[in-house]
């Protein structure tokens, strides 16, 4: 089985309690919309997060966000290639695996497209109170231009879409946090997916980052609920 669900960050109890109730095993998956914060805090402390999680009988596939670092900067990290798209894994926890952004991934016979990253709101809260923050957490152009030309491979037609953030037009204003003016936010993402959006044929497009769940079009925002990834 596949399910899927959103941002984590770091607390896994509802996975763990997920695991339990439905007896997972490591042949089953768990798709985190970004944020799952399991690359954070440096080296050491996220060994002791991942061996934990390493335990789980489940295997989580993570799409990357902007509350974590990227693994293809950390050593020992290694590519493989994961129902049929590029994922990053380390040896000695076999089951936690990051997608690579722009790689298609085959899931029960649906392409899935990953775009992950996103802009930080709370970049200067965690610069001033000496928080981890990177300056690569939203799609490069390289990044940009990866996506577009595997798009284009595919003539613009995916199933579905796994991204961290949405498309522009899908901006849920409503949850948006009241101590951020809106014009210090970096948009170019949304933006850029806005653009995706209206060119690309797809049925379901499914992202976190906002702390909301509901269903918009064919725009679905995750957070704390866990869906069966089912068609």
């Amino acid at each position: 089985m596949i399910f899927i669900t959103g941002d984590t960050h770091r607390n896994f109890s509802r996975i763990e309690t997920f695991c339990k109730q439905f007896k997972t095993t490591v042949k089953d998956v768990m798709i985190i919309l970004g944020d799952a914060g399991i690359n954070n805090y440096g080296i050491e402390e996220d060994r002791k997060l991942k061996q934990t999680l390493c335990l789980l009988p489940l295997t989580l596939f993570c799409i990357h966000g902007n509350h974590e670092q990227r693994p293809q900067i950390i050593a020992g990290y290694a590519e493989t290639i994961w129902h049929g798209g590029t994922v990053f894994i380390e040896p000695e926890y076999p089951n936690l695996l990051f997608a690579k952004d722009g790689e298609i991934f085959d899931f029960d016979g649906r392409k899935c497209i990953v775009i992950g990253g996103a802009y930080s709101v709370d970049k200067f809260f965690r610069l001033a109170h000496n928080l981890n923050w990177w300056e690569d957490e939203q799609p490069s152009d390289e990044i940009k231009v990866r996506v577009e030309k595997r798009l284009e491979k595919e003539s613009w037609r995916v199933d579905v879409v796994l991204s961290h953030t949405c498309p522009l037009e899908y901006e849920p204003t409503e949850v948006f946090l009241p101590g951020i003016s809106q014009s210090t936010v970096d948009k170019s993402t949304e933006q850029w997916l806005d653009t995706i959006e209206k060119r690309l044929q797809y049925d379901e497009w499914y992202c976190g980052h906002y702390h909301t769940s509901k269903k918009v079009d064919k725009l679905v925002f995750m957070y704390k609920d866990i869906s069966a990834f089912e068609f």
